[in-house]
């Protein structure tokens, strides 16, 4: 984990440093553990960060989980069902550098300053930050079945099921910083509060509001999936993206005490179906 555990705030720029599955506090962690094989339309992104298949050719992820591949030719490949898939492409939304390096000119002043105008800095850029990338394939993925994509406008209020392998936890105590980012697949569900442009979101509810198997993102799995049924069908609603933060985030974590994955926390996905133009616009291109 990096030492700044601000990069979970709002998005992270790493592939070391992305989302996973925090479990409820009480509910033992057998019950959100799952075989591997429970979702084969999975991802993994070298070391962490997940994407999922929606195309025999395609995988979608989030755009900053994809950051050490892009460095690093020698890591361009995934893991899907068990088998190492070379990566041809990456494709980036196309304004997502540029929002990108305006959240690093914010974060070198999240220690200072009136937390008021900086929260108010941070609404704005985020408001334009696409965090959603395209990985093309050298070759088409033939053993297993794409994910279909959410197109509907109906998020809100709706049951999502989120699955991750990347670090755990739990909404009484959050997670460690020196968890490890690779674990075992886990399968949580939440409810969505909010679907609004480019995000969704949901909250860690605890007590009498909580599912029974309620669970976040935490450290881990960026880019990985977030489904809704659509009659039946598991499909793709969004992309694991980070904590979205309130100002008592920013205060905690200006006076050391901030930890992710507790109750009240939310959290933000890349919402699927705001894109569902673009993604077909980029899988059509030669």
């Amino acid at each position: 984990m990096k030492s700044f555990r601000y990069v979970l705030f709002v998005l992270l720029f790493t592939a070391t440093a992305a989302n996973a599955i925090i479990i409820r506090g009480g509910v033992p962690d057998s019950k959100y553990l799952v075989p591997e094989n429970a979702f084969p339309a999975l991802a993994d992104l070298p070391f962490e960060g997940h994407g999922t298949l929606i195309a025999k050719q395609w995988v979608l992820t989030a755009a900053h989980a994809v950051q050490m591949m892009r460095e690093m030719p020698q890591h361009r490949y995934v893991i899907i069902a068990g088998k190492q898939r070379q990566v041809a492409r990456i494709v980036l939304y196309s304004d997502y550098m540029a929002n990108a390096a305006k959240f690093n000119q914010l974060f070198k002043d999240l220690k200072s300053g009136d937390a008021a105008t900086w929260m108010a800095r941070y609404a704005s850029i985020r408001a334009g930050l696409h965090d959603i990338a395209l990985l093309e394939l050298a070759k088409p993925v033939d053993d297993v079945k794409p994910v279909e994509l959410y197109r509907g406008s109906s998020e809100s209020g709706r049951i999502v099921e989120i699955v991750g392998k990347g670090a755990t936890g739990n909404s009484l105590v959050g997670t460690a910083e020196d968890a490890p980012h690779r674990t075992k697949l886990r399968r949580a569900y939440n409810r969505i509060v909010e679907a609004k442009d480019q995000w969704i979101y949901y909250t860690f509810d605890c007590g009498s509001q909580a599912l029974p198997l309620e669970g976040v993102t935490g450290d881990g799995d960026s880019g990985g999936p977030v489904l809704i049924s659509d009659k039946g069908v598991w499909k793709l609603a969004g992309l694991a993206q980070g904590l979205y933060g309130k100002k008592s985030d920013l205060l905690a974590m200006r006076a050391g005490t901030f930890r992710l994955g507790v109750c009240g926390q939310q959290i933000s996905s890349s919402r699927v179906s705001y894109y569902a133009r673009w993604i077909e616009d980029t899988i059509r291109k030669p």
